[in-house]
């Protein structure tokens, strides 16, 4: 039997085992760094195996499957295991039961779709030369991020990874296809906090006082001029911000307004050059205005950047696994992954899983309540992930 066939097989046959792996996830999400029980869950599915694994990133896990032969070619594959703090509003059977925890963002299908590529490669592995390597990841959602972590406690090493492929859940894409991208990716991420002090007073007497809800508008808007005005004009970047405190009433005016927000972009030395453009722009409009700021950037995950060599030839195994008209084309998505760090130390590949289904109103995007995933998607998940591991430790 040829191998795209032994894998489909495979995948077909562990389709409910890995369904259920995904529904005792979902059923028990953790936040970032917290994921106590899923790594026990982890280990627990690894050792039936006979999967040999030890813990890395606090609750990581990092597993090996050598293969039968010679060869010295080693490919990583992760998922990360984290949740949100959002509050469930499906009302399906293996809803969580954590108060105010989801896996909104695919993670539990990220975990169980690698236990699935764990049982196709234990399966056949004296079929097969070289190692896989599986990176059970941490706090994707959290910075400074687990991938990070991973990386310093030596997860790409002892065997170096040659290569690392990651996937995620995609809700615009339809159950059965994949979405993927050569080159630039996705966005870098940071997190923007301005405190905007004035002095408060009775919003009778304005006058009186230096009102920092009237500074913090016109902060706002100006901001917004660093990517209007500033940015490379082919460059994609974006500055948002989501969250704005004014603790007065509406006859009080304040002493401080805070506002937090991100910035986002694709290019490092842009990047830069913004945050400065940001903090002196905000000291200097405050100033001039008559009150004063605090601005603080912290810096996240760099922007993602799939090898152009390694992903070119993992798209070709996913045309030879799935058809060519499956494997759809994607533009840049200014979402942002630590997964990035990964492709820092080697050549690395990440690709969007098809969860989408429109008859069975599961359409929700990322980061919401109603988030969940067409579980048809992990039979593929599983086995176009092995496929393409095996293929290329074949050709590496």
């Amino acid at each position: 039997m040829e191998l795209k066939e032994t894998v489909k097989a495979a995948a077909a046959a562990i389709k409910e085992v890995v369904t259920g792996y995904r529904r005792q996830l979902h059923r028990h999400p953790e936040l970032s760094f917290k994921e106590f029980h899923t790594s026990a869950f982890v280990k627990e599915q690894l050792d039936l195996l006979g999967i040999p694994w030890k813990p890395i990133a606090g609750t990581g896990v990092l597993a090996l499957i050598e293969g039968n032969g010679d060869s010295d070619k080693v490919i990583a594959l992760r998922a990360d295991m984290d949740a949100l703090p959002i509050t469930e509003s499906n009302t399906v059977a293996y809803k969580s039961v954590n108060e105010g925890v989801m896996h909104a963002c695919g993670h539990d299908a990220h975990t169980a779709s690698l236990l699935g590529v764990a049982h196709i490669l234990q399966l056949i592995r004296t079929a097969f030369s070289g190692t896989v390597k599986l990176i059970f990841q941490p706090g994707e959602e959290l910075l400074p991020g687990g991938a990070k972590q991973v990386i310093e406690e030596g997860g790409l090493t002892a065997p170096r990874a040659d290569v690392v492929l990651g996937q995620h859940v995609m809700p615009w894409i339809p159950v059965g296809k994949v979405g993927v991208r050569t080159g630039l990716f996705m966005a870098s991420m940071d997190e923007i906090k301005i405190e905007v002090h004035g002095k408060g007073g009775h919003g009778a007497e304005p006058h009186k006082a230096v009102d920092p809800v009237m500074i913090t508008c016109a902060l706002l808007q100006a901001l917004q001029q660093v990517v209007s005005r500033n940015a490379p004009p082919l460059m994609p970047t974006v500055l948002s911000f989501g969250r704005l405190k004014a603790d007065g009433a509406i006859n009080i005016i304040p002493d401080m307004v805070l506002i937090e927000g991100t910035f986002r972009t694709l290019d490092e030395s842009w990047r830069g050059q913004a945050h400065t453009q940001i903090k002196e722009l905000a000291q200097n409009l405050v100033a001039g205005m008559g009150g004063r700021c605090t601005i603080e950037i912290r810096k996240g995950y760099p922007h993602l950047k799939n090898d152009e060599a390694f992903s070119s030839r993992a798209i070709s195994f996913f045309e030879e696994y799935m058809g060519k008209e499956n494997v759809l084309p994607r533009d840049i998505w200014m979402a942002s992954e630590d997964f990035a760090y990964y492709g820092k130390e080697c050549p690395s590949f990440f690709y969007l899983l098809g969860v989408r289904n429109e008859e069975q109103d599961i359409c929700s995007a990322l980061h919401t309540p109603s988030f969940n995933i067409d579980e048809d998607a992990l039979e593929l998940g599983a086995g176009l992930m092995a496929y393409t591991a095996l293929r290329w430790l074949q050709t590496a």
